[in-house]
């Protein structure tokens, strides 16, 4: 029987190149596993680009879901490493694999004038954001979607002038309906 990791796209593995890699723990919902899992990949000299920990469907569980620059080599190296850590329940690399992936963003923008909201919330429109709060001079938009959907909203309210913005790290679940697919051919 072929495990998931052998339905896996091939991929060179070459040292020294470096790509953003979408890391998914799940772990014993216990004191400290965040801070050794956080040294660990440190102490390979990586910075972590994104983290988000939420809870999952069983209450003893956590789900940790890690975005870090690297090459593939050290990777799979602080991957193997990962699965050691006693509070560690299953890793895995979703990088190359089919995915669901979601942020959140709250922006607060300038708009003094009832032409810059209403260009700020026709924008919003367009990419179902939400206003969530707006007052006299400014107005605060909530967005969910994948990084280029961030991307291009934010770009597009940025000349109105960003006055906070608070982002939440990746979220990410590997698809079955692909999966199921690739396994009925």
């Amino acid at each position: 029987m072929e495990s998931l990791s052998d339905k896996r796209p091939k991929r060179d593995i070459k040292k020294g190149e470096t790509r953003k890699h979408i890391i998914s723990i799940l772990v014993n919902n216990e004191f400290g596993v965040l801070a050794r899992i956080a040294t660990l990949i440190a102490g390979k000299g990586y910075n972590i680009e994104s983290l988000s920990v939420g809870d999952t469907s069983e209450a003893n569980l956590s789900r940790i879901t890690i975005e870090v620059k690297g090459d593939d080599v050290v990777i799979d190296q602080m991957i193997k490493q990962l699965r050691r850590l006693i509070d560690t329940v299953k890793v895995r690399d979703l990088t190359d694999i089919p995915r669901v992936e979601r942020e959140l963003i709250l922006v607060k923008l300038h708009a003094p004038t009832h032409k810059q909201r209403d260009d700020i919330l026709r924008i919003s429109q367009i990419f179902r954001g939400k206003v969530v709060d707006i007052s006299q001079d400014s107005i605060m938009i909530e967005l969910t979607g994948d990084s280029d959907k961030i991307k291009a909203f934010l770009n597009l309210v940025r000349p109105f002038g960003i006055k906070e913005l608070a982002t939440t790290g990746k979220i990410t679940l590997r698809r079955d309906s692909v999966t199921e697919e690739e396994t009925a051919n």
